[in-house]
């Protein structure tokens, strides 16, 4: 799966929308929306630090980074 892929999966997961989510990470809506549509392939780290400590994604981190998870230390998919 594509790191848009990904983050539209993660987003839809905890039932946000783009803005909202967007709102609550402090991240460009225009910005975001490349990053879901695959336009823009390189996300900075400040974008992926601000979407990831996000209390509602942190959960989905290693998935998010390197496709593993780690119930047991609550990491789950978004699939």
């Amino acid at each position: 799966m594509e790191l848009g892929e990904k983050l539209k999966a993660m987003r839809r997961k905890e039932g946000m929308t783009q803005s909202q989510l967007c709102e609550a990470t402090g991240l460009s809506l225009s910005s975001y929306k490349k990053y879901e549509l695959g336009l823009r392939v390189e996300v900075s780290y400040i974008a992926m630090q601000k979407i990831a400590m996000h209390p509602s994604f942190k959960k989905y981190t290693l998935w998010l980074m390197t496709d593993e998870t780690a119930p047991a230390c609550g990491q789950i998919s978004a699939e």
